[in-house]
This record gives C-alpha cells, sequence and structure tokens, in this order.
C-alpha cells in the first residue's frame, strides 16, 4: 500500500497512478451530496435543466455536515453509506464526475460503471466524522440551502484521508 497526495481537480492521469487499498491525502476543493440532493442533481439532468454547479472532473463526497461550531468551518463530517447513491450514479458519471467518496459497498453494475468511466470510489472511515471535520478548512453551500445538510456544499480540503476501492 502506497499513500498519494492529491490535488484537486484530480486526472485520469492521477488515477492510473492508483492501485486497489493505497491511502489518499486529498487537497483542494471536493463537494458533499447525499440522497435528497443527488435526487434533484438526477432530475435536473433528466429534465435537462441547467445544474447549480459542474459536475465534470469533480469529487462529491457521500455526507451531510452537521452545523459548525463558533470559529469552525464545519460540524462533524462523516461519510454516508454510497449504496443509496447508486441510483442517480450512471447519470452523474455520464456528466463527468472524477471521482465520489463515501463508505460500504457499490453494487456491481455501478463498479463496471466506475472502471468504464475511468472514475474512482474512496472510501473513508465511518464513525470518523470529527476527524474529517479537522481536514475542512471551508465549507459554502452552494446549492439546495432548503435541504439543510442535505444540501451541497463546497468545501475545501487539506490532506483529506480515504483509500481507493474501485478504479
Amino acid at each position: 500500500m502506497k499513500t498519494h497526495h492529491l490535488t484537486t481537480p484530480i486526472t485520469s492521469d492521477d488515477i492510473k497512478k492508483l492501485s486497489i487499498g493505497d491511502k489518499v491525502l486529498i487537497s483542494g476543493t471536493i463537494y458533499t451530496a447525499r440522497d435528497a440532493a443527488h435526487k434533484r442533481l438526477y432530475e435536473s439532468i433528466t429534465n435537462n435543466k441547467i445544474l447549480p454547479l459542474s459536475l465534470y472532473n469533480q469529487i462529491i463526497y457521500y455526507c451531510g455536515p452537521t452545523p459548525a461550531k463558533p470559529s469552525h468551518p464545519i460540524g462533524s463530517a462523516g461519510p454516508t453509506t454510497s449504496g443509496r447513491m447508486d441510483k442517480f450514479t450512471s447519470v452523474l458519471l455520464n456528466q463527468g464526475i472524477i471521482g465520489m467518496i463515501g463508505k460500504g459497498d457499490r453494487s456491481e453494475s455501478i463498479i463496471n460503471e466506475i472502471k468504464n468511466h475511468g472514475a474512482i470510489y474512496l472510501t473513508a472511515v465511518g464513525g470518523a466524522g470529527a476527524f474529517y471535520a479537522k481536514s475542512i478548512i471551508s465549507s459554502e453551500c452552494i446549492a439546495y440551502p432548503d435541504l439543510g445538510a442535505e444540501a451541497i456544499y463546497k468545501l475545501e480540503v487539506l490532506d483529506f484521508v480515504c483509500y481507493v476501492s474501485i478504479k
């Protein structure tokens, strides 16, 4: 197992250097999106509506962060179960997302799609929301604020720890 330091946006060449089980420390911009945000993105795409952000070459973190305490950019920010997003993943991959971070298994069809798109699925450690919050430098709600914790947040991260699970 190797450790890789990657700065977003990551590229196909970055992904080619990774192996299953490698540790990845991500710095740069990632976006949160959970079930409700995925559903809205999916509906916008399938109805040819403009998206609130470009998904091309982005990393989506399956996370619904808790509110920030005073003088902190975010509250707890642990991963949620990735399999719940599988029904939306094909459409998002077709929009160009290059990476997903979450916890748990993916369906066989999504595993194949991730590989076919040259994308990557990274796992984060469940139950470590306070740990992950320490890697988040800033947080900004950029879409669907009515969804609260399930809104889409733009996160600036430094050495955000995850592991290569599918590529």
